[in-house]
């Protein structure tokens, strides 16, 4: 039986899939290694959901991702029966140049670090597992699946920054991320939904890391975020949307160096630096505590904002989609951002809601509101079916 991997690999986290190739693409296995250099869990579940692995292991034993990769490995190959064809990979950022996967090779990977200082906290990690691989099996396939290149047929007038030309020219634009995620859920929506799927729609993503897209007939044409992944709406830990001149300040003034400034654009601003608690909403959501609901009530504030931005810019709006761990999991949430909407015409139905339907707005509601669950390792695993069958 044939299958491929799909490595999703973070800074202290390692997400994993296995896909059997029968036709059709069947999950079979999925899990996590999170805590590397900490706490190292390794939790495995079959298909069927069923727990293959609970593991808990010493802090030396998995220091970094390679010694992740590396444990992995080891399980997959003594508990995992089937031929592996290939990995794929989430690539965070694909640069102006990447519009599709991509088969990896030593040249393509060094093309790729250049975009480290653009995404700090992703890049290192997505290339990490890449360069195991091309060490200990040199001969495997491995394909590169970019979130910026669902993003890449904007119109130019979406990417520009209004700065001097030679800037664009040299790369700094407006890319968007998550585009893995607006792509599968893009997908599903014209099967679920095909009178709107077509249509004028915004996907909200919001989970750890945050954003917005405007879909037009499937496509993306707008997106909250741009040349980093710090724009847009605040996230867990990352600012959002901040003016320049707050960091010319920072910088002149409080003598801040650009690896300090890093760290609190990227790890303690957000949700985490708002509330002086968590990052976490569901943590938010269970305090008292008035930085908790500063937090909460920016964070919703803001996705009303970009809301109205959307749908400006797709002269109108036919239904708006939830997804990621906020947006598939709190009805809570989805409660107060559609009250947002409702100069728009958007009306939620509690019951739905609270149920988690599909389907999440009344019947009379103006925009129809919905929740499609997100599956980027399944967008990973089918671009690099595709792939390698062409």
């Amino acid at each position: 039986m044939d299958t491929i991997l799909v490595v999703n690999a973070g800074s202290s986290s390692l997400k994993f899939e296995v896909f059997a190739v029968a036709g059709s693409l069947t999950r079979q296995i999925k899990g996590k290694m999170d805590g590397i250099g900490t706490a190292p869990h390794l939790t495995i579940k079959g298909g069927d959901g069923a727990r293959l692995a609970n593991e808990d292991y010493p802090r030396e034993t998995v220091p970094n991702l390679p010694a992740a990769m590396r444990l992995v490995g080891e399980w997959l190959r003594e508990r995992h029966e089937g031929r592996l064809i290939a990995v794929g990979h989430r690539i965070v950022h694909g640069g102006p140049d990447h519009m599709r996967p991509a088969r990896i090779n030593e040249k393509l990977l060094d093309g790729l670090e250049q975009y480290t200082p653009l995404a700090p906290l992703h890049q290192p990690s997505n290339l990490a597992p890449i360069r195991v691989l091309l060490e200990r099996q040199p001969q495997l396939v491995q394909v590169a699946c970019f979130d910026t290149a669902f993003h890449r047929g904007h119109d130019p007038m979406a990417d520009h920054y209004a700065i001097p030309a030679r800037y664009f020219d040299e790369g700094v634009r407006r890319y968007g991320f998550h585009g893995l995620s607006y792509e599968y859920v893009a997908g599903r929506l014209a099967e679920v939904a095909p009178g709107v799927g077509g249509g004028r729609v915004i996907v909200a993503h919001l989970g750890s890391g945050a954003s917005m897209c405007a879909l037009y007939q499937g496509r993306s044409v707008e997106s909250t975020l741009g040349f980093t992944a710090l724009d847009g709406l605040p996230m867990g830990t990352r600012c959002g949307q901040i003016d320049p001149g707050v960091l010319l300040y920072l910088l002149q003034q409080h003598g801040m160096t650009p690896a300090q400034l890093q760290d609190l654009l990227y790890k303690e601003s957000g949700l985490k630096g708002l509330s002086g608690i968590s990052n976490d909403v569901r943590d938010l959501l269970a305090s008292d505590a008035p930085g908790a609901k500063l937090a909460l009530d920016h964070f919703v504030h803001r996705i009303g904002l970009n809301a109205g931005l959307l749908a400006a810019t797709l002269s109108g709006l036919d239904a708006f989609v939830f997804t990621a761990g906020v947006g598939e999991n709190s009805p809570v949430m989805r409660e107060r951002i559609v009250e947002k909407l409702g100069w728009l015409g958007a009306s939620l139905d509690p019951k739905r809601n609270n149920a988690g339907e599909l389907l999440v707005s009344r019947d009379n509601s103006k925009i129809a509101v919905y929740v499609v669950p997100t599956d980027e390792e399944l967008m990973i695993a089918r671009h690099t079916l595709a792939l390698i069958a062409a």
